[in-house]
């Protein structure tokens, strides 16, 4: 190999000491030079054994390398020389002349094996475009891959690859993903939410009103009554002289109870009285599943139900009317993460009407739950399981002789009361995709009405088909015209038109008849 006289120097104190010198020796508009020439340096990617090939305008004298444990330099001749990537890192690069100016500076960053990398993500993820850059001991991926999971399988595969080996952790060399999804996935919330409620009345009841009918010195009245069980009607008809006997209405309660009545005569009285059973056992069941797809990061609501107006009073200005809603609502924000999981925050409301209060203006009785969440595709948690016990016993009855066993019966009311309900919302979020209207199937697909005589004869609504394939509409041939008067003539059609005297008209033929047409059809 040819020798040459070209000076490299490797280290930072020889870089110092050759641009003092330099500094000396040029004019200040030469500095000026190469301070304006190092401010603008090119970035140069190389992988480790990776070489470039650097051609000047002019001779050179001196090459200076910041590292030189990580770029080495080859010179071929004064005017081109190599550079050679030897350990992951970051470089600088200065050439100067004779004269100290500087013909060529960069600034070298040396990854591990770029090329290699790109080539390992091309074939792992042949739909994902992929870009790798290195920069200060951080390898960075840019790009879109087709689904989240991807991205985290490309962070991983790189750092697998880089700092596989590795076992001093100084040297590992940190992967930084920045990919993005191609299409935005999109998700589809299952909600199913059911409630039951059970309600037990159980209730009995005494009543009794007596008037004393004695014709003597003494008369009374006694009575006890939780309802208007009895109704007096004032004294007999036809009774004997003196005797007062009284007439007595039972009226029947309107909460279906079971009434019992009699009438007798106790110490001079007319008694009449009441015993009033009833027992109610209801049992309730709500279910509501709805259904909601958003893209991710958005924010999806949905109500199954209504609104009720009410008044809201504006000072002089008078009422308004406002509406407030009631039924089955759920919002929920889904987040796709890298991984294919799903970050997920759902409110699910499930609102009724309350006449208790107010018959005429009812309340609001609302269940609701809000939650944030992280699960997989196709996998279901419960967001909710309230059970809801109430208990109401109620005793009414004549102090003293209400305590008297049996007896006291007779002078005692109670009603006792139980309410239970239970809520369970299961919430399933699905990644879904779109797909094409020809594999959509509708429960009304195909349905035909009945013929007159299928009705007639078979008493029936519809001619039994279910499940066809619904009329889509379809294209027209591109070669055929809009209007057969307007159609190109053949060119031989053409030149046998004038020997016969009139105007060849075009064939139409059956095919061109019959061919489908914009629109539907049946």
């Amino acid at each position: 190999m040819k020798r040459t006289s070209l000076i490299v120097r490797h280290s930072a104190t020889a870089c110092a000491f050759a641009l003092g010198l330099a500094g000396v020796a040029m004019p200040t508009s030469a500095l000026n030079a190469a301070s304006a020439e190092t401010s603008r340096q090119p970035v140069i990617l190389l992988s480790v054994g990776e070489s470039k090939v650097i051609n000047l305008a002019s001779s050179m004298s001196d090459v200076v390398i910041a590292k030189p444990e990580v770029l080495d330099v080859h010179v071929r001749s004064q005017n081109q020389l190599y550079l050679m990537g030897k350990l992951p890192g970051e470089s600088t690069i200065f050439v100067t002349s004779k004269t100290g100016k500087v013909l060529y500076s960069a600034t070298v960053r040396i990854g591990n094996n770029l090329t290699s990398i790109d080539q390992m993500l091309k074939l792992a993820l042949p739909d994902a475009d992929i870009t790798v850059s290195n920069m200060n001991g951080i390898t960075l991926l840019t790009g879109t891959v087709k689904a989240p999971e991807d991205a985290a399988e490309a962070e991983r595969l790189v750092d697998a690859f880089l700092n596989g080996r590795v076992t001093d952790p100084k040297e590992k060399t940190t992967v930084v993903g920045r990919l993005q999804t191609a299409t935005p996935l999109q998700v589809n919330l299952q909600v199913k939410i059911s409630e039951v409620n059970r309600t037990l009345v159980h209730k009995v009841g005494t009543n009794f009103t007596g008037l004393g009918t004695g014709s003597g010195s003494f008369s009374g009245y006694l009575g006890r009554s939780t309802r208007s069980a009895i109704t007096d009607q004032g004294a007999a008809v036809g009774g004997l002289p003196g005797d007062i006997s009284r007439r007595w209405l039972f009226n029947q309660p309107s909460d279906n109870s079971t009434t019992v009545g009699f009438i007798a005569k106790l110490f001079g009285m007319d008694l009449a009285g009441a015993l009033d059973l009833a027992e109610s056992n209801g049992l309730a069941t709500t279910l509501a599943q709805p259904n909601l797809t958003s893209l991710s990061g958005e924010t999806a609501s949905f109500l199954a139900g209504g609104e009720y107006p009410y008044q809201v009073s504006n000072g002089t200005q008078g009422n308004s009317i406002e509406f407030k809603q009631y039924g089955v609502q759920l919002a929920f924000t889904p987040t796709v993460l890298s991984d294919g999981r799903v970050s997920l925050r759902v409110r699910p409301t499930v609102s009724s009407l309350d006449f208790s209060i107010s018959s005429s203006v009812p309340a609001l009785r609302t269940r609701t739950a809000e939650t944030t969440v992280e699960l997989g595709s196709g996998q279901s948690f419960m967001i909710a399981g309230l059970l809801n016990n109430d208990t109401a016993n109620a005793i009414d009855k004549v102090p003293g002789i209400g305590n008297i066993p049996i007896l006291g019966s007779l002078f005692k009311s109670r009603r006792f009361q139980r309410n239970e309900t239970e809520l369970v919302i299961v919430v399933t979020p699905y990644l879904v995709r779109p797909v094409n209207a020809a594999d959509i199937r509708t429960p009304t697909d195909g349905f035909r009405n009945a013929t007159e005589l299928q009705g007639l004869l078979f008493q029936q609504g519809s001619d039994g088909v279910n499940g066809a394939k619904a009329p889509v509409p379809s294209l027209a041939p591109a070669n055929r015209p809009a209007d057969p008067a307007t159609a190109p003539v053949a060119p031989q059609a053409a030149a046998d038109a004038p020997k016969r005297g009139k105007t060849a008209k075009p064939k139409r033929t059956a095919s061109a008849d019959t061919a489908p047409t914009p629109g539907f059809s049946f």
